[in-house]
Formats: C-alpha cells, structure tokens, sequence
C-alpha cells in the first residue's frame, strides 16, 4: 500500500503518526509547512514535499491554496492508493480539491484533530461547506472520541473509525512514594484556546486553602508574560513555576513526580495530553466538555469542572484518600484502551478491506440524531475494587505520606 501522509510536518503529532505507518506501508509524507528531523529515518527526503507555509494558529490560512497546483503536480507524480490528510479544514480541503477538482489520483482518508470539526465549521457557511465536502469525499475518517465522531456523521461524514491519539509505550506506573500530593502540574498552550488564565484561577483557590501547594505551567505561548504578570499579582510567583516546552523526558518526570493535572480548554476532544497524564497516575482536573466525560468520572477518578466552577480541600479530599487506587485505575484504562499502535493496525486493516472490496464498500454509520450521545465508557469500579486493600494501606499512613489528609481538612472540619 502506498500511503501519502499530508498534513503540518513541523507537528510532533504528525510525526507520531509516521512512525507508526512508516514501517506498515509504502509511506511518503507532504507537508505545509516544513519536516521535524525525526521524519529524516522515516521518509526518504525524494519521498517527501515541503509547501513551506507558515500556518496560523487561530486560522484563516487561505493562503495554502496557493500551493495547490504544487500539491496536485506532486500527487500525479506519486499516485499513491490512499491520500491521508490531517486537520480537515486545511490540509483535506486541499487534498478533496486535488483530487475532487484537479484529478489527482488516490482515495482520500481523513483524520480529524479537534478544532477542524468542533470550532471551523461554525464560523460561517463557507467553512461549513467545505468541512462537509471534506468528510463526505472521505472512504475513511477518524476521530479520537465519540462526542467528535457524533458531530462529523452530522456533517455527512460517512465511515468513523474513532480511537484515542493514544500513547505508543506505556510508561510505568510511578511508585506511590515518588508522587507529590501538593504538586499541580499543567502542559497545554498557553493560548486562549486552553484557558491557561483559568489554570491559575483554579489553581489559585487551592493554594489558598492548601499551604505548600507548587503548580509547573510547561508550554509556550502568546499569554506566557501576561500569566506571569497574573501569578506575581497573586502573589503565588514562588508557587508557579514556567518550565517552557518540555522534551519527552522532561514532561514524563514532571507527571511522574505530580499528582494533579490541570487542562481547562474551552474546546477540545480526547488530549493525548490526559491520557499521558492518566498513564503516569495523575489525577485529571479537567474542563466540562463531552470528550473529558469519556474519561472522567467525577469524584472517582478525577473531577470535571462546570464553567466558572472552581477547586476546594473538599472536593479534593475523597481524590486524595483513594490516590494510589484511583492512580492505577487511570494507567490500567489507558494500557486498555489508549495505545496508539494497535488502532493503527486496526485502521490500515480496514483501509485494506476497502481496497479489495470492488464495490468500494463503506460500512453504514447510524444516522447522527439531534443531541449528541453523553457517553462514559471509563470504568473504575472493578479497577477500585481491586485496590481497595492498597488504598486502606495508604491511608493508615497518610501521616507519612506526601499530604496527610487531614491536614488537608478545612478549618471547623474533623
């Protein structure tokens, strides 16, 4: 199979998915910007085409048409099987006109990100339009959660295959005495989109109750110095610490060595992001969108907060008491149903049976109805039930451990 991975070869997670396809298919690779070193063993630089934009992070980046007929020369040239595009909105749609309009050859498969399909397409009917051409040329989509996949089959998108952007090694469990209660560790953009403002917030409150309490911020971006300017005027400027970008060893030490996790975006779908922290046993504080409530339940494995909803003593109480049991329950699901390798053998297989299925078959997708489902396929109960002894073990020696409870204990409480 000859597969053309097209999509921001400057993006970690672009990379992520060469090294799973490089060694199961003929894989060539076109990029709108340029390609991270890490492309060099995978993809031979005479199998590769570098569009050398520069992409905008808050959209409007109708200058990649621009390229077209670069892209659609470099397709006619390769004539792969499949044409695999990531980010639907900028990379499909100029892959669906290559093909559609110009008469590229090869089969369009797309995978959604996230934004391309729960923010683009409301920002005017244009953007809407192209996003469901975009799916409906598509023999094969992928999402990473349900609550995604439910709005692409309303755009018309026919086949979803949906799987978490999961991990490709699972790391092991960090030991309960190497985790820090008092530690708070975060990791998303410091861009709106994330609510990084929101973090502090949050994370704010805590301290307030909770003296001792440290938060490492990790991650570039546009607020880094007015997050800075917010911190120092809340006086937590020795408690926050911003650690910039973080390679792979550097952030693995960080979420093992924490016991919270903050991500408050305002839109997301399944972060790879959580589901490392989940791997390394943190304790997921997470925003209240649909894709989180398929890895979270409140107050058992984490806590998902309303809009405007903040963090107390209280609330983290119950967390803390079953932290090693809660912290084993979240690796367990990720080694479950978080591993990125095994979705992609899933995935290349199915590509497969639609290459021998003459008819072009594509597998009928339920009909979307009007309200998205409300899914929670995590399930802790049996994961507790089995680490009840070693929970009951840990709190006999709280007074020993990283944050006794009831030192946490609001003041008038026993």
């Amino acid at each position: 199979m000859r597969l053309v991975l097209f999509g921001d070869g400057e993006s970690p997670h672009l990379l992520k998915w060469a090294r799973a396809l490089a060694p199961e298919v003929e894989l060539w690779a076109a990029s709108s910007r340029g390609f991270l070193p890490g492309f060099d063993g995978l993809v031979p630089e005479s199998r590769r085409l570098s569009l050398g934009t520069t992409p905008q992070f808050k959209g409007g980046n109708f200058g990649l048409l621009k390229h077209l007929p670069a892209l659609t020369g470099w397709l006619e040239r390769v004539k792969a099987d499949w044409i695999h595009a990531h980010y639907l909105t900028s990379h499909g749609t100029l892959a669906w006109l290559a093909t559609r309009w110009l008469g590229a050859p090869g089969r369009l498969v797309g995978s959604a990100w996230g934004s391309d399909i729960l923010v683009t397409p409301k920002r005017g009917g244009l953007m809407r339009w192209v996003t469901c051409q975009v799916l409906k040329a598509c023999a094969l989509t992928t999402s990473d959660s349900d609550h995604m996949a439910w709005h692409m089959r309303a755009l018309g998108a026919g086949e979803v295959m949906t799987f978490p952007f999961g991990l490709e090694t699972l790391p092991a469990l960090p030991s309960p005495e190497h985790k820090q209660g008092h530690v708070f560790f975060a990791n998303r953009g410091l861009e709106a989109v994330y609510a990084p403002q929101r973090v502090l917030a949050v994370f704010a409150a805590v301290a307030a109750e909770w003296p001792g309490t440290e938060l490492v911020m990790a991650n570039t971006g546009s607020m880094r110095a007015e997050l800075e300017r917010l911190a120092e005027q809340a006086k937590l400027k020795e408690r926050i610490k911003f650690v910039g970008r973080l390679d792979a060893a550097a952030q693995a030490r960080h979420y093992a060595r924490a016991r919270w996790y903050l991500s408050l975006p305002t839109s997301d779908s399944v972060a790879v992001s959580v589901l490392e922290a989940m791997a390394h046993g943190c304790i997921p504080i997470l925003s209240d969108l649909p894709a989180n409530h398929e890895l979270v339940r409140p107050g058992e494995n984490g806590l998902i907060l309303p809009a405007g909803g903040m963090v107390s003593l209280a609330d983290l109480q119950p967390l803390l008491k079953n932290r090693d049991a809660i912290a084993q329950a979240n690796h367990d699901w990720v080694a479950a149903h978080a591993m990125f390798m095994p979705w992609v053998q899933r995935f290349l297989a199915r590509l497969r049976e639609i290459d021998a299925d003459p008819t072009g078959h594509i597998r009928a997708e339920p009909t979307a109805r009007n309200e998205p489902p409300h899914v929670t396929p995590f399930d802790i109960e049996a994961a507790t039930a089995r680490a009840t002894a070693a929970s009951q073990a840990a709190d006999q020696a709280a007074a020993a451990s990283d944050a006794p409870t009831a030192a946490l204990r609001p003041k008038g409480r026993r």
